[in-house]
């Protein structure tokens, strides 16, 4: 699905599928460090946590727009896997997405280009377009 809609899109198809994949809600709240991992962020969106524009969200693959605004529940914000996350010193907020985390909320700023995404290895996204291009 993400690849035929990168190919589709103007601009090369390896960045368009890094940016539609980092415009995952799911994703965006793993980077904003609103959860600790990329499974907590799914469930914390999937268990009606998560609030886009003001509007309760619970589809982990939600396309977020720029200039989105991504809030947590009442609720979410006072639990105590959220808190630890957001104190966590591994991770940085990537300068696509701004993040306030006394207030539990955030802005997806723009579509992040490859050399944005703070990803833990060196990605070849060329390789992955030539496998799916079969």
């Amino acid at each position: 699905k993400y690849y035929l809609e990168a190919v589709r899109r103007r601009g090369d198809t390896g960045e368009n599928l890094v940016e539609l994949l980092e415009r995952r809600l799911d994703a965006v709240i793993y980077r904003m460090k609103f959860a600790i991992t990329p499974f907590a962020s799914r469930q914390l969106v999937s268990h009606g946590h998560v609030k886009v524009n003001g509007r309760r969200v619970n589809i982990a693959s939600y396309l977020v727009r720029d200039n989105d605004v991504i809030e947590l529940t009442a609720k979410a914000k006072e639990m105590a896997r959220v808190i630890e996350s957001t104190q966590s010193a591994e991770r940085d907020v990537p300068e696509y997405v701004t993040a306030d985390h006394k207030e539990m909320k955030g802005t997806f700023v723009r579509g992040p280009k490859l050399a944005d995404v703070p990803y833990p290895v060196q990605m070849e996204p060329s390789l992955v377009v030539e496998y799916y291009s079969r």
